[in-house]
């Protein structure tokens, strides 16, 4: 079900015109952006300096991501675990998001790129909720790739409150099943990821969308995320590509159970 990249591995380039037609382009990619520390650390720098590198990973990968067709692009930006990391830290991945709307809102919506942030924005800073809520209110009639960014977001959290929600709605327990619980998921207009991409080399969810990714194919790459290229994303397509999506049934003519 997950594939773990190798650095190791022969890496082609996508013809820029054969790429959608000869593979399956996943609808929705979800990334777990992991490694920015890291990578800081190996070249002797800052923390803050890999997670300052990481936006412009965010705006290569998300203008690959267009450029192949992908309709969803969600990004783990900052879980609800994130704010136990000491607070200069968190000071400044709170001011990125800020940053990097002011840096590249133009091109976004130049691009027909639709932003949209799902998490419990309440407890952001003002200036970064601003920043977030006017990205979400000037690109809310593109009709593009969807970038979504998961901001103080965690999965247990999201289910958590969803039940609390559905108690107070349901008359009885027969009322309750899958479509109702799914429906109250913080984005229930977005569809499940089709695809998961890890970078990092860490091989675990992070309390991250664990009710849509019940059928996601999972890939997992050793690449700190500063350095995930537009080559990466696409290793990613492909080994998505090659799989053969069952969602717990046969595929026709298979024996494979």
């Amino acid at each position: 079900m997950f594939e773990k990249f190798s650095l190791n591995k022969g890496r082609t380039a996508m013809p820029k015109h054969e790429d959608t037609k000869s593979i399956s382009i996943p609808n929705h990619v979800a990334i777990i952006m992991d490694g920015n520390g890291r990578w800081a650390k190996k070249r002797g720098l800052p923390r803050i300096a890999g997670h300052r590198e990481a936006m412009k990973t965010i705006k290569r990968v998300t203008k690959e991501a267009d450029r192949l067709g992908v309709k969803v692009l969600t990004l783990y930006a900052f879980s609800t675990e994130n704010w136990k990391r000491p607070k200069a830290e968190v000071d400044f991945l709170m001011k990125l998001p800020q940053q990097f709307l002011n840096s590249y809102l133009k091109e976004l919506i130049e691009q027909n790129v639709q932003v949209k942030a799902m998490g419990d924005l309440s407890r952001l800073p003002a200036y970064t909720l601003r920043a977030v809520n006017d990205a979400i209110e000037k690109t809310k009639s593109n009709t593009g790739l969807v970038l979504n960014f998961a901001l103080n977001y965690g999965s247990h959290d999201e289910i958590v409150q969803a039940v609390k929600k559905i108690i107070r709605e349901a008359h009885s327990p027969e009322d309750i099943n899958e479509k109702m619980i799914a429906d109250h998921m913080i984005s229930p207009a977005l569809p499940d990821p089709d695809l998961l991409i890890r970078t990092g080399g860490e091989i675990r969810l992070s309390n991250f969308m664990l009710w849509q990714l019940a059928y996601t194919e999972l890939y997992f790459s050793e690449e700190y995320w500063p350095d995930f290229s537009e080559q990466s994303l696409q290793d990613a397509v492909r080994a998505y590509s090659s799989r053969q999506r069952r969602f717990g049934g046969l595929v026709e003519g298979s024996e494979n159970s």
